[in-house]
C-alpha cells in the first residue's frame, strides 16, 4: 500500500530521523541490482539542469542491463517539469526543489492524486568563489548581504567588497561580482529561501543558463561568487565554508549531517496512479537508482547517496514495497 510524506521536510530534519549516508558512503544494505524480464520503451526526461547529469549516469546505467530502452533528458530548470508531467511529455520530472503547492494543485485538478517525488540525492549547494580568492568561511547572513536586495537576514548594509568579510590588502577594495541562476530554476528558488531568507535577489546578480555557466562566469572573474549544486565544481573554484548557527564553519561535506546550512534533496516526480500498478520500466528505473549501482552513479556526479531508509520509504510510496 502507498503512503504518502510530507515533501518540505529538510535534509537537517531527515539527518536525524533516517540517518543519511556519509559523504561518500553508498549505503551497504542497499540491494544490488539485477535484470528484470519485461523491461522496454522509451522514457523521456523534462526538468532540473543541476541534475542533467545524474540523470544521464542513471540512465546510462539502467540502460546497460535493458539497452533496448530509449531515454531522452531535456534540462531547461525545475519549472519546466511540473508542466511537463501534467502534459504528459515526460515520464520524469526531475527538480532540484521540491513542488510548490499551486504546481501540486494544478497537477492534482487534472489528475486526481498527487505527484509522487523519488529522492534520489542529496546535493549541497556550493557558494563558490575564484580559486585566488582567500576567503574561508560567510554566515548566510552575509551570504544574504550580497546577493539580495532585501537583506532578510538582518544585515545592516549590502556587501559590495570583499574588505567588508574580512579581505585585506589588494582585495580590500574590491568590487564582488554575483552570478546565479535564472528563476526557472530550483536552485535559484531554493537559494531564495534558505540563502535570502526568503528575501529577493539583487539586480545585480548576473543570472546564467545553467549551473556550469555559474561556475565558468566565477572562474573568469577573480572577484567573483556564484552559486551552483556542489557537483559542478571545478578546479578553477572553491567552494567556501558556511557558518552554522553554533558558530563553527562547515563545508559541503558536512551535507549529509545536516550541519552544512544550504543542503536539500534532489527529486524526480512521477505521475503514479495510486490505484494502478506501476508498469515495469518506470518500476525498474525507481528501483535502480535505490539501488548499489544507482546510488554509485550520485556519487560519481558529485552529490551524496541517501540511505536505505530513505529508499525504503520512497519504494512503499511507489507500490514497489
Amino acid at each position: 500500500m502507498r503512503t504518502s510524506f510530507s515533501l518540505s521536510l529538510a535534509v537537517s530534519a531527515l539527518a536525524l530521523s533516517v540517518g543519511m549516508a556519509n559523504a561518500q558512503s553508498i549505503d551497504p544494505t542497499l540491494p544490488t541490482y539485477e535484470a528484470a524480464s519485461g523491461v522496454s520503451g522509451n522514457l523521456t526526461s523534462i526538468g532540473s539542469d543541476t541534475l542533467n547529469n545524474l540523470m544521464t549516469l542513471w540512465s546510462e546505467g539502467f540502460r546497460s542491463f535493458y539497452p533496448n530502452v530509449a531515454v531522452q533528458i531535456q534540462g531547461a530548470g525545475s519549472g519546466t517539469a511540473p508542466p511537463a508531467l501534467i502534459e504528459g511529455t515526460a515520464q520524469f520530472g526531475p527538480m532540484s526543489r521540491a513542488m510548490r503547492g499551486s504546481e501540486i494543485e494544478e497537477f492534482e485538478a487534472r489528475y486526481g492524486y498527487p505527484p509522487i517525488p523519488l529522492r534520489g540525492a542529496i546535493d549541497a549547494l556550493g557558494v563558490f568563489v575564484h580559486r585566488d580568492n582567500p576567503l574561508e568561511c560567510l554566515s548566510l547572513q552575509e551570504v544574504d548581504a550580497i546577493f539580495s536586495s532585501t537583506r532578510a537576514g538582518g544585515a545592516d548594509a549590502a556587501i559590495t567588497t570583499w574588505g567588508q568579510v574580512g579581505l585585506t590588502g589588494e582585495w580590500a577594495d574590491r568590487p564582488i561580482a554575483m552570478y546565479g541562476r535564472n528563476s526557472a530554476s530550483g536552485t535559484y528558488g531554493y537559494f531564495k529561501e534558505v540563502a535570502l531568507f526568503g528575501g529577493d535577489f539583487s539586480p545585480e546578480v548576473r543570472e546564467q543558463p545553467g549551473s556550469s555557466t555559474v561556475i565558468q562566469g566565477v572562474a573568469a572573474d577573480i572577484g567573483g561568487i556564484g552559486y551552483s549544486g556542489v557537483g559542478y565544481g571545478t578546479a578553477d573554484v572553491r567552494a567556501i565554508q558556511i557558518r552554522g548557527e553554533d558558530g563553527n564553519c562547515y563545508s559541503t561535506d558536512d551535507a549529509p549531517s545536516g550541519n552544512y546550512a544550504i543542503a536539500r534533496f534532489l527529486y524526480v516526480y512521477m505521475n503514479v496512479d495510486p490505484n494502478a500498478e506501476l508498469e515495469p520500466l518506470r518500476a525498474e528505473f525507481v528501483r535502480y537508482v535505490y539501488s548499489q549501482q544507482g546510488q554509485a552513479d550520485v556519487v560519481r556526479a558529485g552529490f551524496f547517496p541517501v540511505t536505505s531508509r530513505v529508499a525504503d520509504m520512497d519504494l512503499e510510496a511507489f507500490g514497489l514495497k
